[in-house]
């Protein structure tokens, strides 16, 4: 299903790596979130922008605010890594989106694992 490891560094919050299954509805995005939570107690994940399906990144289909809420929800933080000009590219709605996550405290799209562990790391 997902493979999943948890980071620990000195005076930060830790956080899970999760890898695998793509995420293609909003049961799956809760089924990855309750099983990083059972394995590693953790409230803060990292994945690949790869583990969502392509309809995740059109924001008419409902499913990226539909998982940004059930995070929201279960006070559970975000980072999708990795490359997303070429879906932004084309939609200004979702760059838009993007960017207002990235303003917020929850959910963040950033360009590398490493500047995703230390933003969930640091945020409170």
């Amino acid at each position: 299903m997902w493979k999943i490891s948890k980071v620990e560094a000195e005076g930060r919050e830790p956080v899970a790596l999760v890898s695998g299954e793509v995420i293609g509805d909003v049961q799956s995005a809760l089924d990855m979130m309750a099983n990083v939570r059972y394995e590693t107690g953790v409230d803060r994940i990292v994945i690949d922008g790869t583990m969502l399906d392509a309809e995740f990144y059109d924001l008419k289909t409902g499913l990226a605010g539909a998982i940004a809420q059930k995070f929201v929800n279960y006070q559970v933080k975000l980072a999708i890594v990795g490359d997303f000009s070429a879906y932004t590219s084309a939609s200004k709605s979702l760059r838009d989106f993007i960017y207002e996550c990235n303003q917020g405290r929850d959910l963040f799209f950033l360009p590398t694992e490493p500047q995703a562990i230390e933003k969930l790391g640091a945020t409170r």
